[in-house]
């Protein structure tokens, strides 16, 4: 199903939720979602786990304008690392989370059991490798030490940008050191907590860093030796729990991340480190 489709059947089902809210048995008026100011009806709130930056600043932006006019409360919990935002939404300290990619959520499910869905993907924080020694990656010398994710699907990404730009050769799955078949120019590679990569750039020839952790590190897309392109697979999605899919609240959210007013409002404020998704 194309994304503009399911788009297309979400809102219908945030229609038909507000008609179910609002239904006025008995009377042939097409049913009225506004209250008796005119403002919309409220459609409750909606407890969104993320990181600050950049689904945060998103989410903050979301809540003081256009989710506020849709009649929803978005209630932003913060987290600081890629290990908790799951766990939350399994244990429903949360609604939804929005700060991975379909291969991260699906690695968590495979190994916890879990059953947690994506409801359709948002923006793509492009990840890049950065270097405090050289500026571009032709300049890196054969042997140079190189830092990574140490989570599979983040590790994966970094090898398959790699592999596209020719140094080395990954096979098909790659999730970590493992799946690399060739590496001529042998490069060391340093597997890294994901959150303190920013600081080991002074330590290495260069680091592979998301967005998440970039921009807070004050890192752009300008500084980048190398950066992901649009056409990259790692785009994050909003995920909740199976139950929460049709509900209007996540439907109205996920309409409100794809719109045109969100896209600009990622524009302006990251340039083209953060790639939107119009629906």
């Amino acid at each position: 199903m194309s994304r503009t489709t399911r788009l297309s059947l979400l809102a219908a089902t945030v229609a038909v939720a507000a008609l179910a809210l609002t239904g006025c048995a008995g009377s042939s008026a097409p049913a009225d979602t506004s209250d008796s100011t005119g403002t919309a009806e409220s459609l409750g709130t909606l407890k969104v786990g993320a990181l600050q930056t950049p689904a945060g600043d998103i989410l903050t932006f979301l809540a003081d304008g256009p989710a506020a006019e849709e009649g929803l409360t978005i209630e932003f919990v913060p987290f600081t690392d890629y290990n908790t935002p799951n766990t939350a939404l399994v244990d429903e300290s949360i609604d939804a989370n929005l700060f991975q990619h379909q291969a991260f959520l699906d690695n968590f499910n495979q190994n916890t059991g879990a059953d947690l869905v994506a409801v359709g993907e948002a923006y793509l924080p492009s990840a890049a490798f950065y270097s405090d020694k050289v500026k571009s990656f032709d300049e890196l010398e054969d042997g140079a030490t190189i830092a990574i994710p140490n989570d599979p699907s983040n590790e994966g990404r970094a090898l398959k940008l790699l592999a596209q730009e020719g140094v080395i050769e990954v096979s098909d799955d790659v999730a970590d050191l493992s799946g690399v078949t060739a590496n001529p120019r042998n490069f060391q590679f340093t597997e890294i907590e994901n959150a303190t990569l920013p600081q080991a750039l002074p330590d290495v020839d260069a680091a592979f860093v998301t967005s998440s952790f970039a921009l807070p590190a004050g890192l752009t897309a300008d500084q980048a030796i190398l950066l992901e392109g649009e056409d990259s697979p790692y785009y994050n999605v909003l995920a909740t729990r199976p139950e929460l899919v049709d509900d209007p609240r996540i439907v109205a959210l996920y309409t409100l991340l794809t719109s045109q007013e969100t896209a600009d409002f990622i524009t302006e404020t990251w340039g083209g480190l953060i790639v939107p998704v119009v629906g």
